[in-house]
């Protein structure tokens, strides 16, 4: 009888062993692990998707704020395998890098850099890619490590964006840009096979909530939260000559407000007892949203009730937080709203910083005053030729309402997706730049898809007007 009773309390001792285990490696918490038979079953995993959708050292901030989300999710206990990144890798050891090899995400900040995984890079960052990654389809990526999302039922997954965005698309530095419809797809297809048990998705990028305006329903277990409505620009933060501002051998803005947001909360919580609500909250308040003029609103969609698990699901926990309190110093830099630069121009303030700070009569001087005349040039070409495209299609009168019609809240951007692709890939070919400032008209080109175009007709003004408004060489 003493043996049973000893066999009894090992038994009870094991259980409790395992039901308090927390995040190990890439699996979660084991308090519905059982064995029925011979048959476990399988551990739950947390998998991640981490997406840089740009190129250029004018877009230094992007890549950096990858980076920090990968040494977040590492520091929480997942593994490389289950961690796919797509990042252009030009930043790091671009010439304009006084800091070969390293890329900060904020002024003091440490080297985010390290370790990152160089699953997709160059050429390979682009839209069949990432989809093909997302649904773990292997056989459809082309290039890079060949990692994909190899997810089953019961696991996580953690999607994060950061890049330039306009109405209806997320930006991509090779081949087309991302439609909201294409994305919306992937997933559906993704929840079809049954894959995840529920995933979250960060966007960082203008006008990001135009990816799921409409078009996310609530019976996918997907929740997303955007750094900007449907409407309004995202925020770049930490550039030169704002507060707080990158070092001074850095002529670029190092982070974006939204994802420095919840990165650097995510940085010092314990994040086995913050909700994803909470983190919501707290990066809503710090975009300070009801206190300057101009910031956006974070805005959530899709099944909200996911919002009330802890972010440790998707993220991980890194246990030198286990004693986070609140009232640390650290704390404090949370609630604190760093000076912002539209999204739009920063790559414009880029430029002229990097012109106003290279010595006079220097060859950097005129290479930067040409660089920053160029962008401008741009800038007035791209204006110039949407102006153009519409009084062409629709006659000069319609200008103002192709450009400012809004869809009201719960409609989607546009009705024919397939003219919409068409006509903003085609214009981002024949007018498209570094700085992705076309992308701010992508709304135009819905609208025109919504009053009826002929596709063939506008792709035809699109060609003209671009090749016709002389731009910069």
């Amino acid at each position: 009888m003493m043996c049973y009773y000893r066999l009894f309390v090992l038994l009870a001792l094991s259980s409790f062993v395992v039901e308090s285990r927390h995040l190990k490696g890439n699996s979660y918490e084991l308090s519905n692990f059982h064995r029925s038979g011979t048959n476990a079953t399988i551990e739950p995993k947390i998998w991640a998707v981490l997406v840089a959708g740009s190129s250029g050292f004018e877009n230094y901030r992007h890549q950096a704020d990858i980076c920090h989300a990968y040494q977040i999710l590492k520091n929480g206990g997942l593994e490389d395998e289950n961690i796919v990144v797509f990042m252009y890798d030009d930043i790091a050891f671009d010439v304009e890098n006084s800091r070969p090899g390293v890329i900060i995400n904020k002024p003091d900040g440490d080297n985010v850099y390290k370790g990152v995984p160089k699953d997709y890079t160059g050429e390979d960052v682009n839209v069949d890619n990432l989809l093909a990654a997302i649904l773990g389809n292997k056989t459809g990526v082309r290039g890079g490590s060949g990692k994909v999302v190899e997810s089953g039922p019961n696991d996580h997954i953690f999607i994060y964006y950061a890049d330039h965005g306009g109405a209806g698309i997320l930006g991509m530095p090779s081949g087309v840009d991302l439609t909201a419809k294409d994305l919306m797809n992937t997933l559906k297809k993704k929840h079809a096979a049954k894959s995840y048990k529920s995933m979250v998705i960060y966007v960082e990028a203008c006008e990001s909530g135009s990816i799921f305006e409409g078009l996310l329903p609530k019976n996918m277990n997907i929740y997303a939260i955007t750094a900007a409505n449907a409407n309004e620009s995202s925020w770049g933060t930490y550039c030169p000559g704002e507060f707080p501002s990158p070092p001074s051998d850095l002529d670029t803005c190092l982070g974006d407000l939204f994802s420095i947001s919840w990165m650097e909360d995510s940085d010092i919580h314990d994040l086995r007892k913050e909700t994803l609500a909470q983190q919501y909250q707290l990066v809503r308040r710090r975009t300070a949203v009801d206190d300057m003029v101009g910031a956006s609103h974070v805005m959530q969609y899709g099944n909200k009730t996911i919002a009330k698990q802890f972010v440790f699901n998707y993220m991980g926990v890194n246990p030198k937080n286990d004693y986070y309190s609140p009232s640390s110093d650290d704390d404090s830099s949370l609630t604190t709203t760093p000076s912002i630069v539209s999204q739009h121009d920063a790559t414009l303030l880029h430029f002229w910083h990097k012109f106003r700070n290279a010595p006079e009569g220097s060859p950097k001087k005129t290479e930067a005053h040409k660089q920053l005349m160029d962008e401008l040039s741009l800038r007035k070409h791209i204006d110039e030729s949407v102006n153009q495209i519409i009084s062409v299609v629709f006659g000069q009168e319609k200008v103002p309402e192709m450009l400012n019609t809004v869809q009201s809240a719960g409609n989607p951007l546009v009705h024919d997706w397939d003219c919409f692709k068409m006509l903003v890939n085609s214009f981002k070919k024949q007018c498209g730049s570094t700085s992705r400032y076309e992308m701010k008209y992508s709304r135009a080109f819905a609208n025109m898809c919504n009053a009826g175009v002929h596709i063939n007709h506008a792709t035809q003004a699109i060609t003209q007007a671009c090749s016709t408004n002389s731009p910069p060489p």
